[in-house]
């Protein structure tokens, strides 16, 4: 696929809003449908209504995004990457479901309307976020039918080791027992424990985003293990960008409660080394990002483009 030159701002966001659309309908295709539920499977239509309720309330749909846009990228097939755009969203969306509840922040405002706990109730919110997190490997798993070759059959092998570390114990998981922890014992967060957090807490799943589509495009190795790095990098600047956003932000605009981490007393990448620094830190990944996009063998520069808008952005 040949690169985007020279992008204007109209340009960046008709392809942005192109493919959010895509991931939206990927969504719509693969979730479970609470309305027209298999048959003697009806009695779990609440849950199903709770799962469609969390993941379709809107969101940047960033994960999938970039599943789909690095598959392209590299030439892949879409028939193999949409079971993975499914799934990423799915298991981000369990994450932030579990997340919201009240033994862990204790939210009541998700992407602008309230937070599935709060409409479905905490127990349906458990095995809401249970639901989404097992269907998520139960569509990642659809690849396997798409895979028309033994090379793209161990594509998928590898793209879903990928996908299933860093949502678990190593990856997201981890992050946000380090987190918690941190949280409920009140011992000082130390720099290292902090990124530790913001690593696999959220860096890991952006990683996801980033290196799955080109694993199943059968991209080199060397790209890969690049876009990894991109990723990481990437996804600590966003964490640190969310951080800036829970002090300085505005409520309407992200679609969420600012200033609970203050509240909570909670420590974040400001209350550690302050507003200065963290802005700071979030140019200096970016331009590790930067330098690491121009070194891979494909250029892109609505990839270029979208890196740079999610380090400054607003909400």
């Amino acid at each position: 696929m040949n690169s985007e030159k020279k992008l204007s701002e109209e340009q960046f966001s008709q392809i942005m809003d192109g493919l959010v659309e895509e991931c939206e309908d990927v969504l719509r295709r693969f979730l479970p449908d609470p309305d027209h539920m298999p048959s003697g499977e009806e009695p779990a239509a609440t849950v199903a209504s709770a799962m469609r309720y969390s993941t379709m309330a809107g969101g940047k749909r960033l994960r999938p995004l970039l599943i789909a846009r690095i598959s392209d990228l590299y030439g892949g097939d879409r028939q193999l990457a949409e079971p993975f755009m499914a799934a990423l969203e799915m298991i981000h969306t369990y994450s932030l479901v579990h997340d919201d509840l009240p033994a862990m922040d204790d939210d009541d405002y998700r992407r602008g309307r309230k937070t599935t706990h709060i409409v479905y109730g905490e127990g349906m919110a458990v095995l809401a976020g249970d639901g989404l997190l097992n269907f998520a490997y139960e569509t990642a798993a659809a690849a396997f039918d798409a895979a028309g070759t033994p090379e793209q059959t161990q594509a998928v092998v590898r793209a879903l080791r990928v996908l299933m570390r860093n949502a678990g114990i190593y990856g997201m998981v981890g992050g946000q027992c380090a987190d918690l922890e941190a949280e409920n014992s009140g011992t000082a967060v130390t720099p290292q424990l902090l990124e530790y957090i913001h690593s696999h807490k959220t860096a890991c799943m952006i990683q996801s985003g980033f290196m799955i589509g080109a694993i199943l495009a059968g991209a080199p190795q060397e790209d890969i293990l690049r876009l990894e790095k991109i990723g990481r990098s990437i996804g600590i600047a966003f964490q640190i960008q969310d951080d800036i956003l829970d002090v300085i932000g505005d409520s309407a605009e992200l679609g969420k409660t600012v200033g609970s981490d203050e509240k909570d007393g909670k420590a974040t990448y400001v209350t550690l080394h302050g507003l200065e620094k963290a802005g700071r830190d979030v140019r200096a990944l970016t331009e590790e990002a930067m330098a690491d996009l121009e070194a891979l063998s494909v250029r892109d520069d609505f990839l270029t483009g979208l890196v740079q808008k999610l380090v400054s952005r607003k909400n």
